[in-house]
């Protein structure tokens, strides 16, 4: 065995333009002051080709800049050499600050930089391979491990908190990167994965921004399962900038001079809104939702998302390490 120091390897903070990213690049400095940054490079599978090409060692740490990471993260030892380790990329869990969910969205990834540097996904994968166009976990060659070790905070402002919900309710609603029958909507995409989607759709009005992130969720899967909508759009940050700018935003913007308890305000952004028609606008999509795929999606509120954040058994991560056994164990809990 040859355990490795997790801090003997570059750790890379990848940043496009999340509203939260320069405190979140701060507080990684104070736990790994010789952190490299990749920032604004457009396109997943560019930004880390940038983050290999940047690393110094054979394998980097990717933290995505919407990610704090608990400080006992570096102090992990890895045998990179174990046969179901080697040569490959390792996934460890977040917890998602708005929704309590626990899996590979934002979290911590381990690459060997060759790897990184012959990839092919998202913009550069091959149009006919639907399982790389929108995400990594489809490589072959990619493990998940069982703890989780950072929470990612995606809802730094309206649009930031929107556009994570969205990519998740497109991706939540596909089966191994491809379209699902809508008539066959819950049978046909993974168990786990269903799980993921209503929770997005439902919960976090507890949180800042949380219900931008609930609206958007379903509103992607929406676009996904009942329209001809191109769902691989989804892997075009600036696409969806442009869906939140010119179709979203107008749609919830507090007229001027309107007084009410309703109007919030990003004082980040400047971008001023009615909260009881984002609410409305939720409550009709889960409509469409539950009559268009027959997903059972609720509207909790406040006290009924932190509820569910401390009753939720969050779905174990798909490892060769886990036995069937453990796995069915689990599954029968969130049933």
């Amino acid at each position: 065995m040859a355990f490795q120091l997790i801090t003997e390897l570059d750790v890379i903070f990848i940043s496009y333009d999340e509203d939260n990213c320069e405190e979140n690049w701060a507080d990684l400095q104070d736990k790994v002051p010789w952190a490299k940054r990749v920032h604004g490079v457009k396109g997943s599978d560019a930004a880390h080709k940038a983050a290999a090409e940047l690393s110094e060692t054979d394998r980097f740490i990717s933290i995505d800049a919407d990610n704090i990471v608990d400080k006992s993260f570096f102090d992990i030892e890895l045998d990179f050499e174990h046969p179901k380790l080697k040569g490959k990329a390792v996934s460890w869990a977040a917890q998602n600050h708005i929704n309590g969910l626990e899996y590979g969205n934002g979290g911590l990834k381990c690459w060997p930089k060759e790897y990184v540097l012959n990839m092919q996904t998202h913009e550069n994968a091959d149009p006919s391979d639907s399982r790389n166009q929108v995400d990594f976990c489809w490589e072959d060659s990619y493990v998940q491990m069982t703890n989780q070790y950072s929470i990612t905070y995606p809802n730094g402002s309206p649009r930031q908190a929107f556009r994570a919900g969205f990519r998740e309710g497109v991706k939540m609603s596909l089966s191994e990167g491809g379209k699902v029958d809508p008539l066959n909507f819950k049978n046909s995409i993974w168990w786990g994965n269903y799980k993921r989607l209503i929770t997005w759709c439902s919960v976090g009005a507890d949180i800042e921004n949380g219900l931008w992130a609930m609206y958007g969720a379903r509103l992607g899967c929406s676009m996904t399962n009942l329209s001809d909508w191109d769902f691989v759009n989804v892997r075009d940050f600036d696409y969806l900038n442009q869906l939140f700018e010119e179709t979203v935003k107008p749609q919830f913007e507090a007229r001027p001079g309107k007084i009410s308890q309703s109007i919030e305000k990003c004082y980040k952004s400047g971008y001023s809104w009615d909260s009881d028609s984002l609410r409305k606008a939720i409550i009709n999509l889960g409509i469409d939702l539950r009559k268009g795929l027959g997903v059972e999606v609720a509207e909790l509120d406040t006290i009924q998302s932190q509820f569910y954040k401390a009753a939720y058994i969050n779905v174990p991560r798909m490892n060769k390490m886990f036995t069937e056994d453990e796995l069915n164990q689990l599954r029968r809990l969130n049933r």
